[in-house]
């Protein structure tokens, strides 16, 4: 009987040390490690232009992107949702928590990660810039905003939707971003829950996999 292929998962075999940890595949490798399920990693250097036949495969030249037999997928929440329905896992039975963690999951890259993205790129990307002071000061209401707004959904709960889903490695994947700033430890129940899902085997399993996998060069100016 011929061996069935496992599951192929893009990522860098470079980044910058403020990116450690922050790269999206480590939402796929998070997912297989709270399955106790096999994938293999694919990796291409971050500064190196993407042949053409991945640009096919994900056209936006990111990571990740995915590969399940026949099956090719980009963008990392439809990676997890295939990933959920596939193994009847990380998603609740019940038709109303399911919808919620599928809410969640799109909330997370859609209401949460924008405004994230928004203050690390003015912090981090463009440190330093005149203009980013003005930008980053309008930002931060906006995303305390959003941070309150996870928080109230949490309440008195562990998880986004009564039980780990991928709503919550969505969630916790995005909340990484703020690592290096103090806006989650503004909410004690957000920390608490960030807290939780990272101290989890399987997350701990998938960043190391992905900060073994940074085993690349620099690019030239870089080293």
């Amino acid at each position: 009987m011929a061996t069935q292929p496992v599951p192929v998962v893009t990522a860098f075999d470079w980044v910058p040390d403020f990116a450690k940890g922050l790269v999206r595949d480590l939402r796929v490798r998070w997912a297989y490690e709270e399955l106790s399920q096999p994938y293999a990693v694919e990796k291409f250097g971050a500064a190196t232009p993407r042949p053409d036949d991945y640009v096919k495969w994900q056209p936006f030249e990111q990571v990740p992107a995915f590969r399940d037999g026949d099956v090719e997928i980009f963008e990392s929440g439809a990676i997890l949702l295939y990933i959920a329905e596939k193994h009847d896992a990380l998603l609740p039975k019940d038709e109303a928590r399911r919808w919620r963690a599928i809410s969640w999951l799109f909330a997370g890259l859609n209401s949460v990660e924008p405004s994230c993205m928004r203050y690390f790129a003015y912090t981090v990307f463009n440190s330093g810039k005149q203009w980013t002071e003005g930008a980053t000061e309008a930002v931060v209401p906006l995303l305390k905003q959003k941070l309150k707004r996870v928080t109230d959904a949490l309440g008195g709960g562990d998880w986004l939707a009564g039980e780990f889903s991928i709503a919550d490695i969505m969630m916790v994947t995005v909340l990484n971003s703020l690592k290096e700033t103090g806006f989650v430890a503004e909410f004690p129940t957000l920390a608490a829950y960030h807290q939780r899902a990272t101290a989890r085997p399987a997350y701990q399993r998938a960043l190391a996999a992905q900060l073994a996998d940074f085993d690349g060069p620099p690019p030239p100016g870089r080293g």
